[in-house]
C-alpha cells in the first residue's frame, strides 16, 4: 500500500485493487478511515483526527486519483 502523503499524527494511503468506489485511507495510531475521493465522504471510521489529511485531500485530488487510476484497474 503506498503512502501518498505523511503528515504529524496520520498518513494518506491507496491500496492496490481494492473495492469501489475509489477511495483513499487516513491512517493514524489507533485510528483510520475510509473516505471516498470524489466527495470526500467519510463511509468508514472517524477522521475527524486527520483534519489535516482531509485538507491536503481537498487540495491534491487529482493526486489522489491519479494514484487510483495507476493501483487500481476496477475504476
Amino acid at each position: 500500500m503506498p503512502t501518498i502523503q505523511r503528515f504529524t499524527n496520520c498518513k494518506v494511503a491507496i491500496y492496490a485493487d481494492d473495492h469501489l468506489p475509489p477511495h483513499f485511507h487516513i491512517e493514524g495510531r489507533g485510528w483510520r478511515a475510509l473516505v471516498e475521493i470524489e466527495t470526500l465522504t467519510v463511509r468508514a471510521g472517524d477522521a475527524r483526527k486527520g483534519a489535516e489529511a482531509m485538507a491536503w485531500a481537498e487540495a491534491n485530488r487529482d493526486v489522489l486519483w491519479a494514484t487510483w487510476r495507476r493501483l487500481n484497474k476496477l475504476g
